[in-house]
Protein backbone atom coordinates (compact mmCIF):
# COMPACT_ATOMS: atom_id res chain seq x y z
CA UNK A 1 0.00 0.00 0.00
CA UNK A 2 1.32 3.52 -1.02
CA UNK A 3 2.14 6.19 1.31
CA UNK A 4 -1.35 8.12 -0.14
CA UNK A 5 -3.36 4.86 0.09
CA UNK A 6 -2.40 4.46 3.39
CA UNK A 7 -3.12 7.90 4.64
CA UNK A 8 -6.45 7.87 2.99
CA UNK A 9 -7.10 4.81 5.04
CA UNK A 10 -6.20 6.64 8.44
CA UNK A 11 -7.69 9.98 7.40
CA UNK A 12 -11.66 8.20 6.93
CA UNK A 13 -11.28 5.91 10.02
CA UNK A 14 -9.96 8.73 11.40
CA UNK A 15 -13.37 10.45 10.83
CA UNK A 16 -15.45 7.70 11.46
CA UNK A 17 -15.65 6.58 8.10
CA UNK A 18 -15.80 3.15 6.48
CA UNK A 19 -13.40 2.23 4.08
CA UNK A 20 -14.97 1.44 0.95
CA UNK A 21 -13.34 1.32 -2.71
CA UNK A 22 -15.60 4.65 -4.22
CA UNK A 23 -14.54 7.34 -0.75
CA UNK A 24 -10.72 5.76 -1.39
CA UNK A 25 -10.85 6.05 -5.34
CA UNK A 26 -12.24 9.65 -5.05
CA UNK A 27 -10.56 10.66 -1.87
CA UNK A 28 -6.88 9.47 -4.10
CA UNK A 29 -8.25 11.06 -7.18
CA UNK A 30 -8.72 14.72 -5.95
CA UNK A 31 -5.07 14.79 -5.00
CA UNK A 32 -3.58 14.90 -8.24
CA UNK A 33 -6.77 17.22 -9.80
CA UNK A 34 -8.20 19.94 -7.18
CA UNK A 35 -10.79 22.09 -8.26
CA UNK A 36 -12.53 18.91 -9.84
CA UNK A 37 -16.37 19.33 -10.42
CA UNK A 38 -18.20 16.33 -9.33
CA UNK A 39 -18.68 15.61 -13.18
CA UNK A 40 -15.58 15.18 -13.43
CA UNK A 41 -14.34 13.42 -10.60
CA UNK A 42 -16.89 10.58 -11.76
CA UNK A 43 -14.99 10.26 -14.78
CA UNK A 44 -11.95 10.10 -13.15
CA UNK A 45 -13.19 7.57 -10.55
CA UNK A 46 -14.58 5.42 -13.23
CA UNK A 47 -11.92 5.05 -15.08
CA UNK A 48 -10.80 3.35 -11.90
CA UNK A 49 -13.46 1.78 -10.24
CA UNK A 50 -15.34 0.62 -13.69
CA UNK A 51 -19.18 1.41 -12.79
CA UNK A 52 -19.98 3.66 -10.74
CA UNK A 53 -23.20 5.45 -10.74
CA UNK A 54 -23.27 9.73 -10.67
CA UNK A 55 -25.09 9.62 -7.43
CA UNK A 56 -22.33 7.21 -5.68
CA UNK A 57 -19.94 9.92 -6.11
CA UNK A 58 -22.41 12.66 -4.89
CA UNK A 59 -22.78 10.66 -2.22
CA UNK A 60 -18.77 10.21 -1.46
CA UNK A 61 -18.54 13.86 -2.18
CA UNK A 62 -21.31 15.12 0.28
CA UNK A 63 -19.76 12.60 2.98
CA UNK A 64 -16.52 13.56 2.77
CA UNK A 65 -17.36 17.45 2.76
CA UNK A 66 -19.29 16.64 5.98
CA UNK A 67 -16.42 14.73 7.49
CA UNK A 68 -13.92 17.53 6.29
CA UNK A 69 -11.71 15.28 3.92
CA UNK A 70 -12.92 17.58 0.80
CA UNK A 71 -13.56 20.75 0.59
CA UNK A 72 -16.33 22.84 -1.61
CA UNK A 73 -16.09 25.80 -3.41
CA UNK A 74 -18.92 27.25 -5.23
CA UNK A 75 -18.34 29.92 -7.34
CA UNK A 76 -20.95 32.15 -8.83
CA UNK A 77 -22.46 31.01 -12.51
CA UNK A 78 -20.23 27.61 -11.90
CA UNK A 79 -20.27 24.35 -10.91
CA UNK A 80 -19.32 23.33 -7.60
CA UNK A 81 -16.02 22.08 -7.02
CA UNK A 82 -13.96 19.81 -4.82
CA UNK A 83 -10.48 19.62 -3.68
CA UNK A 84 -8.32 17.99 -0.88
CA UNK A 85 -6.98 21.07 0.64
CA UNK A 86 -8.29 21.61 3.84
CA UNK A 87 -7.45 22.99 7.43
CA UNK A 88 -5.88 26.33 5.69
CA UNK A 89 -5.76 29.40 5.19
CA UNK A 90 -6.49 29.82 1.36
CA UNK A 91 -8.58 31.65 -1.19
CA UNK A 92 -9.17 31.03 -4.70
CA UNK A 93 -9.01 32.78 -8.61
CA UNK A 94 -11.59 31.97 -10.56
CA UNK A 95 -11.31 33.23 -14.52
CA UNK A 96 -14.25 34.85 -15.63
CA UNK A 97 -13.35 33.25 -18.94
CA UNK A 98 -12.76 29.48 -18.98
CA UNK A 99 -13.56 28.90 -15.51
CA UNK A 100 -9.77 27.76 -14.45
CA UNK A 101 -9.14 27.68 -10.81
CA UNK A 102 -6.29 28.59 -9.18
CA UNK A 103 -5.18 28.48 -5.37
CA UNK A 104 -4.30 31.71 -3.25
CA UNK A 105 -2.22 31.12 -0.08
CA UNK A 106 -3.52 33.85 2.62
CA UNK A 107 -0.86 36.60 3.34
CA UNK A 108 -1.98 35.69 7.30
CA UNK A 109 -1.90 32.39 8.26
CA UNK A 110 -4.84 32.18 10.77
CA UNK A 111 -7.95 32.67 10.08
CA UNK A 112 -10.45 34.52 9.27
CA UNK A 113 -8.05 36.50 7.33
CA UNK A 114 -10.48 39.56 7.08
CA UNK A 115 -12.89 41.01 10.03
CA UNK A 116 -16.23 42.66 8.86
CA UNK A 117 -16.18 46.20 10.21
CA UNK A 118 -19.34 45.39 12.42
CA UNK A 119 -19.66 41.52 13.19
CA UNK A 120 -23.40 41.60 15.00
CA UNK A 121 -22.27 39.27 17.66
CA UNK A 122 -21.23 36.63 15.59
CA UNK A 123 -17.54 34.81 16.38
CA UNK A 124 -16.20 34.61 12.79
CA UNK A 125 -13.95 31.48 11.90
CA UNK A 126 -13.54 31.89 8.62
CA UNK A 127 -13.57 34.61 5.60
CA UNK A 128 -14.46 32.99 1.96
CA UNK A 129 -12.62 35.13 -0.89
CA UNK A 130 -12.84 34.95 -4.38
CA UNK A 131 -10.70 36.96 -6.92
CA UNK A 132 -12.59 37.09 -10.21
CA UNK A 133 -10.22 38.26 -13.61
CA UNK A 134 -9.11 36.57 -16.60
CA UNK A 135 -6.24 33.93 -16.70
CA UNK A 136 -3.44 34.86 -18.82
CA UNK A 137 -4.68 32.55 -21.81
CA UNK A 138 -8.27 34.56 -21.94
CA UNK A 139 -6.06 37.52 -21.68
CA UNK A 140 -4.23 36.88 -24.78
CA UNK A 141 -7.63 36.02 -26.14
CA UNK A 142 -9.19 38.92 -25.79
CA UNK A 143 -6.42 41.29 -26.72
CA UNK A 144 -6.34 39.14 -29.82
CA UNK A 145 -10.30 39.41 -30.60
CA UNK A 146 -9.93 43.24 -30.34
CA UNK A 147 -7.31 43.96 -32.93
Amino acid sequence: MSRHQTSIVAELRERGLRVTAPRHAVLEWLIGHPHATAEQVHRGVSTRLGAISKQAVYDVLSACVAADLVRQIKPAGHPARFERRTHDNHHHLVCRGCGQIEDSDCHIESAPCLQPVHDHGFEIDEAEVVFWGLCRTCQAKARQAAT
